[in-house]
């Protein structure tokens, strides 16, 4: 036992005394470094590969999807005015009337179609989901029924439409605006992640330039020569790494932050034009009333309350050309309909008719057409600008994740190889 004792005692003492040695102290700088560098690294493109993530569910998920979910709620607003129009039209509603009802019907179910597969993603849509399959088909029933009965002359006809504009503004609208709102809430999401300011990859490079620059110094005092090119090396290594990942980060951090404010006038455009069509069905719905539409009436002036303010917030976003016309065209409908209103109190159902469906310049139909296509004129030049910056700040992450991964790899192996000269002095 003593025996084993004092080699036990002796072993300890050749460790630490090789701990305490020069050629000791340099291994274990050595093996530092490369920790260090290798933690660096690997903590950097990580972090690197998580914006990179949030920009790719952006472009490939997010935003399509949202634009599937607005497009789901448009759709059904648009069916639900143009329905109401075409029944006011008469006994055969036109031609160009009954293809925009159908176009509808089919962009939503198209639409809808490609929303579902973000249940996996989104649970809490699923009940939206199974709304909108489920009632749509009762929906595009219920006209057709009050079609027929139109067709015939029949005045029950009404009444169906009725029940299916009810339908629509109770159940598939919420459902819609409940799908929307959620997808618009991932994209506004995954803005935020990718337009983060790169704190942790700025700390995490710093620490590694302050680890070589020390470990540096200690070399100089210990070994006398000022500069190791091994540890140079491997500090201009990780000072590229550092100022790569500053700039990739910093320009996808500007783009992804434009991206934001496109999202929101996105967003604000959207609601615009979906407040657009419910007033338009509403204006109309209340001369299929005749006489009982006081509802749809006040319901349209809320709405166009609403419209309003919608119209004046994206001028505040820095709208273009297209939004300045869409208030110029809001304010020429609100106009044709007050004139349309003051012939429906005055009886004459007829002339009401005639300004709502008009599509000459003092025409309800004309000037809502001009303030449709104004909003998706400028929906779609806001999406572009989003999409465009989002694959922009894509464009900036290009490369760095295993631009990192290398510089790490090429920085320690930089560092060992420094240090290995030292320690073959001590031979």
């Amino acid at each position: 036992m003593l025996v084993e004792a004092q080699r036990n005692r002796g072993a300890v003492r050749r460790v630490t005394g090789l701990a305490r040695s020069t050629p000791g102290r340099l291994s274990a700088l050595a093996l530092l470094l490369i920790a260090v560098s290798l933690l660096v690294g690997a903590l950097t493109t990580g972090s690197l590969q998580r914006r990179s993530a949030a920009l790719e569910a952006l472009a490939d998920r997010s935003e399509p999807l949202a634009f599937a979910a607005q497009e789901v709620y448009r759709a059904m607003a648009d069916a639900d005015a143009t329905a109401a129009g075409a029944f006011l039209s008469g006994g055969v509603e036109s031609a160009a009337l009954r293809q925009r009802y159908e176009a509808d019907v089919a962009k939503a179910a198209a639409a809808l179609s490609a929303a579902t597969s973000e249940i996996t993603r989104s649970p809490e849509v699923s009940a939206a989901l199974t709304t909108l399959s489920g009632r749509l088909p009762v929906y595009t029933g219920l006209v057709e029924t009050a079609r027929t009965h139109n067709r015939q002359g029949n005045p029950v006809g009404a009444a169906y439409l009725g029940e299916a504009s009810h339908l629509m503004r109770s159940e598939l609208l919420p459902a819609a605006r409940e799908l929307y709102g959620v997808e618009t809430g991932n994209v506004a999401r995954d803005l935020d992640h990718a337009r983060s300011l790169p704190w942790l990859e700025l700390l995490l490079g710093v620490a590694a330039l302050a680890v070589l620059a020390v470990a540096q110094r200690w070399l100089t005092r210990r070994t006398n020569r000022v500069l190791n090119p091994g540890l140079v090396v491997a500090t201009a290594l990780t000072a590229v790494s550092l100022l790569w990942v500053l700039a990739a980060s910093l320009l996808a951090v500007y783009h992804a932050a434009a991206g934001k404010d496109e999202a929101a006038l996105v967003d604000v455009l959207a609601r615009a034009r979906i407040a657009t069509l419910s007033a338009r069905g509403d204006e109309t719905l209340t001369l299929v009333a005749r006489g009982g539409g006081a509802l749809y009436d006040n319901r349209f002036n809320e709405v166009d309350a609403e419209l309003d303010g919608l119209l004046a917030q994206a001028g505040a976003y820095g709208g273009a050309a297209p939004v300045v016309a869409a208030r110029e065209h809001h304010a020429q409908w609100r106009q044709a309909h007050e004139r349309v209103r003051d012939a429906d109190r005055d009886g004459d159902h007829n002339t009401a008719v005639a300004l709502v469906l008009g599509q000459d310049e003092g025409g309800a139909a004309a000037a809502f057409d001009r303030l449709d296509g104004d909003l998706v004129e400028a929906i779609g030049a806001s999406r572009a600008e989003l999409t465009g910056g989002i694959g922009r700040a894509r464009a900036a992450m290009v490369g760095a994740v295993p631009a990192v991964a290398v510089l790490a790899l090429f920085a320690a192996a930089a560092a060992t190889f420094g240090l290995w000269q030292r320690l073959k002095e001590y031979r």
